[in-house]
């Protein structure tokens, strides 16, 4: 769930972005984590705890740790923060599966979620199957100043709750 502005950028140039899963796992990045808005427009970030990252392991290598209820928090969080926007209802039958699944690898995560979210951009783009790719963001999540590249970082389900089906032209 890659900020908003990666989208945008993804589906103005998709040929400039780069979605690389053979490089060195960064922490920190939205390979892991999202920001959205809650109710009262305060940022709540979600973060996928992963087992321990070994040094240079490649991103496709890492594996999330179910440890914590974190796919019921981050279900509950998106839940009541978009529960009361135009498209939920719609939308929720595509999102919650990820919710309910235990993938073994980020990657894997990962790319089914962007699969979907293109899907619902209404943009046709090749499969991401075989590790090939990630996405390549970086945010200071602590609030601060954020990568200008992205923007304020926030995910794109801010945007694809509220504007449905407009979504694309609204970011373009």
């Amino acid at each position: 769930m890659a900020p908003k502005e990666w989208y945008k950028a993804y589906l103005t140039a998709p040929e400039k972005m780069e979605i690389e899963g053979l490089e060195s796992f960064e922490k920190q990045t939205c390979r892991n984590r999202a920001l959205i808005h809650d109710t009262n427009g305060e940022l709540v970030r979600l973060t996928i705890p992963v087992k321990k990252v070994e040094h240079k392991q490649l991103t496709r290598d890492i594996e999330i740790s179910y440890q914590t209820r974190w796919q019921h928090q981050h279900w509950i969080s998106l839940v009541s923060a978009y529960k009361n926007t135009p498209y939920f209802d719609y939308y929720e039958e595509f999102f919650k599966p990820f919710y309910e699944k235990e993938y073994r690898f980020l990657w894997d995560l990962n790319s089914e979620l962007h699969e979907t979210i293109m899907a619902l951009l209404r943009n046709t783009r090749p499969s991401l199957k075989g590790g090939e790719y990630a996405y390549r963001c970086t945010t200071d999540w602590r609030g601060e100043e954020l990568n200008r590249f992205f923007g304020d970082g926030h995910s794109i389900l801010d945007e694809l709750f509220e504007y449905g089906p407009e979504t694309t032209d609204h970011l373009q």
